[in-house]
């Protein structure tokens, strides 16, 4: 099969068997259009001319790029080429699968930037209380640290999302639901949201089922969302880099220092493995030999 088919097949796959996010999808056309780009200036038309020396090379020539790439950026290259050839040896399109003694690169353990407590205080009480947009900002704020959530989760949410009380259904990668709890600062803000704010965004727009509304009616975009937690950073005079992922490292450290339990935090997350989650243990287990440090007469 031409590669050109061989593509379009797997990026079906991912859509619409697998329930990929646009964010993933996006991904993996952008790796895989660069690598079938790279195997046409070889000459490389059919799946069946892949050897795994050729895979070999394309990931040797994608290293001595320069400048180089990041790990990450290479590791997640490696995935996406190596996902595509198992799927193609699968499913019959490839005779084998050229990827198949390739191990992934080693790249370094990230620990998970989060903010403390003060900050994160800081950061909700960033948007003005007195404005319908702040109203909004503050309610999104709160929402993520209360639950963990991903900004693009977050986004996602529609109204009767939160038709469960002191819970909320959230929609994570592959679609997959799951409920997480809702504490009362973050109830009590997105409450004031639907009452005050929501009503007079929603009539300037398009009818939407979505809960977080744009100035204009629309659905709040991911993009839109990572502007109102930088912005709420910078109002907090919070000097650290504040990512849309900071309120869920902060949510999950923040349990793991409280003494909750690593599946349970795993479950909170929607992390598929607990492995995922355990990174978060070593943020604590720093936390705990600060602590011993200063506080025990003989510890140093």
């Amino acid at each position: 099969m031409r590669l050109e088919r061989a593509l379009d097949a797997y990026l079906r796959h991912v859509t619409i068997e697998r329930g990929l996010s646009e964010h993933t999808i996006a991904a993996y056309r952008r790796d895989l259009g660069a690598y079938l780009e790279w195997l046409a200036e070889r000459g490389l038309e059919m799946t069946e001319a892949v050897t795994p020396a050729v895979v070999t090379e394309f990931i040797a020539d994608r290293s001595a790029a320069v400048p180089p790439p990041a790990a990450t950026s290479l590791a997640r290259l490696q995935s996406s080429v190596r996902g595509w050839h198992r799927f193609l040896a699968r499913e019959g399109i490839a005779p084998d699968d050229p990827t198949g003694r390739m191990r992934p690169p080693k790249t370094p353990q990230r620990l998970p930037k989060a903010l403390t407590i003060d900050q994160v205080e800081r950061l909700l009480a960033a948007p003005p209380g007195d404005e319908p947009i702040g109203i909004r900002d503050r309610a999104l704020l709160e929402l993520l640290y209360a639950t963990g959530a991903r900004v693009s989760e977050a986004v996602s949410l529609d109204v009767d999302d939160l038709a469960y009380g002191d819970v909320l259904r959230l929609r994570g990668k592959g679609d997959k639901e799951r409920i997480v709890p809702v504490g009362s600062f973050a109830r009590a803000a997105v409450d004031a949201y639907l009452t005050r704010v929501r009503p007079g965004l929603a009539a300037k727009g398009r009818a939407t089922a979505r809960l977080f509304l744009g100035a204009r009616g629309a659905p709040l975009s991911r993009q839109s969302a990572w502007l109102v937690i930088r912005a709420a950073a910078e109002r907090a005079q919070i000097t650290s880099e504040v990512s849309p992922h900071t309120l869920r490292h902060s949510f999950a450290t923040h349990l793991l220092q409280g003494g909750a339990d690593v599946r349970v935090v795993q479950e909170l997350l929607g992390h598929a493995s607990v492995a995922t989650t355990q990174i978060y243990t070593h943020v604590s287990v720093d936390t705990l030999r600060d602590i011993y440090a200063t506080s025990h007469p003989r510890a140093r």
